[in-house]
């Protein structure tokens, strides 16, 4: 039975190997894959990656990561390809088939109806010398010395290469595409990358009620708005004019100052000058914003005075920001 010691040994031997690994594919980098990246990025058909077993998995992710960055990619298993799924493939798609050996009987099954369609075929495997390599257009080594596995085995230190080499062909497409910010928007509307992307202050600010009282507003009816409203805070107006914030600190300070506070207005404790933004920025930008000033609520106002209401630190915690 493995010791603590013993287990954080193992632990940090697989992440050793797995490192040199990526390491050394650095190495292996060359002119077939700068020619992959480059007909990859003006082709006009879609990435049809394919494996088998543990490199089917990998492929998944690939095609994910591809589709998320701005590049049209489908999985195709290769033994279901052999049974029917081959007709996934259009005449404009370029084939990637990701094997360690290059040799597996799929594979080999395979290859011969994609070449014989005409379609590009781009290889990720260990074996140079493999039926893979032979037959693909392209070739990129995924190559490891040892599988982290004790019994160089189980695909582990060759699947983390495999999936790098998936990664650095997508940030390569994604950089020569100028995929941005704004288009990385539109393929993640949704949870909280989606959010961090789209969700705006007028948005959350949408989903309170907007707390406000006037300058001459007893302290009583202050605490009752801020209260009744649950930002922890309430603006102050003189006439249509934001001119002031009053919050749960302030009305504590003001109770350490004032034993008797039945004749204080708001206009005695508010804060002037408090910060604002617009209702169009990002949710993201504000939170670094109440983060650097240190307060944990922003007044929502456009630029035209119009108040659309108060966002707490706590409506971008809970949306995931």
């Amino acid at each position: 039975m493995l010791d603590n010691k013993n287990i954080l040994e193992n632990a940090k031997k697989t992440l050793e190997l797995e490192s040199k690994a990526i390491r050394d594919l650095i190495l292996t980098l060359d002119d077939e894959f700068v020619s992959t990246v480059k007909h990859l990025s003006d082709f006009k058909g879609r990435v049809i990656i394919t494996g088998i077993g543990k490199s089917a998995v990998i492929a998944m992710k690939i095609v994910a990561t591809m589709n998320s960055t701005g590049t049209a990619a489908v999985f195709m298993h290769a033994a279901d390809a052999i049974h029917g799924d081959l007709g996934i493939i259009q005449e404009e798609d370029v084939v990637i088939c990701i094997s360690k050996s290059g040799n597996s009987p799929e594979i080999q099954a395979l290859i011969p109806f994609i070449k014989k369609r005409g379609n590009l075929v781009i290889a990720f495997t260990a074996n140079p010398n493999s039926y893979l390599a032979e037959a693909a257009d392209n070739v990129i080594s995924t190559y490891v010395k040892k599988e982290a596995c004790p019994n160089n085995l189980a695909p582990t230190t060759s699947t983390t290469a495999q999936l790098a080499i998936g990664d650095a062909l997508a940030v390569c497409l994604l950089k020569l595409k100028n995929f941005d910010a704004q288009d990385f928007a539109q393929h993640h509307p949704g949870g909280a990358l989606g959010k961090k992307l789209y969700l705006t202050v007028g948005e959350l600010a949408k989903k309170h009620e907007r707390p406000s009282v006037s300058i001459d507003t007893p302290i009583k009816n202050v605490i009752s708005e801020i209260t009744q409203k649950r930002l922890g805070a309430t603006i102050v107006m003189d006439n249509d004019l934001i001119i002031g914030i009053i919050t749960d600190g302030d009305i504590r300070r003001m109770l350490e100052k004032h034993d008797n506070i039945g004749a204080l207005i708001a206009k005695d404790i508010m804060s002037n000058n408090p910060v604002t933004v617009d209702p169009e920025i990002l949710a993201t930008d504000v939170l670094r914003t109440l983060e650097s000033k240190g307060i944990g609520q922003i007044i929502v106002q456009d630029a035209a005075g119009t108040y659309f209401g108060m966002v707490h630190i706590l409506d971008l915690i809970k949306e995931g920001v």
